[in-house]
């Protein structure tokens, strides 16, 4: 399915509706290739549904069964639990829209990254690196509201690569595309 064709479909359901940050992802990832991938966080299912088309086995996580069940793109694969946190298995990709915003209390876990938004970004990316393929990659949003700086060090100290694959400036933010190897 095409990227115009699921922002069609979602456009007209009254689901959940993927913002910005979703739609620089997908612009990120349409060209990605192997035979596992991983979409944490999967929510509406749109970004498993683009990484279906150029992967064997898509699997989507969500802490909201809800969301699962209510998925606007249905996915074949879907999994209720904490990131990756469940999964012996290595994924060739692994990609998440991270809950970024920087707040002192957890309200919306789509949205809200604890302290400096780096907080609750930290566990997935941990959870996230040990399903990592040796060849594989982890793409996330991330943003300027957040210290994105500190997940890339923290990142980089763990022996992995990380590095700022793309920026898109909004209005409000600065949307920050990262890669880990």
């Amino acid at each position: 399915m095409k990227l115009s064709d699921l922002q069609k479909r979602l456009a007209e359901s009254s689901t959940y509706r993927p913002a910005e940050d979703t739609f620089f992802l997908a612009d990120h990832i349409e060209n990605e290739k192997g035979y596992a991938a991983l979409d944490i966080g999967t929510g509406s299912g749109f970004l498993a549904k683009i990484l279906s088309d150029s992967f064997r086995l898509v699997v989507g996580t969500d802490l909201s069964i809800n969301s699962l069940r209510q998925q606007t793109v249905p996915i074949k694969n879907r999994i209720c639990c904490n990131a990756a946190d469940v999964f012996t298995k290595k994924f060739d990709l692994i990609i998440c829209n991270l809950p970024y915003l920087a707040t002192n209390e957890i309200i919306d876990i789509a949205t809200d990254g604890g302290i400096e938004g780096v907080e609750i970004p930290s566990k997935i990316i941990k959870s996230a690196l040990s399903c990592l393929n040796e060849s594989g990659k982890f793409i996330f949003v991330t943003s300027s509201l957040s210290n994105y700086k500190k997940l890339i060090h923290n990142i980089n100290l763990e022996g992995f690569s990380a590095k700022i694959l793309a920026r898109k400036k909004l209005f409000f933010e600065e949307l920050i595309l990262v890669e880990v190897k």
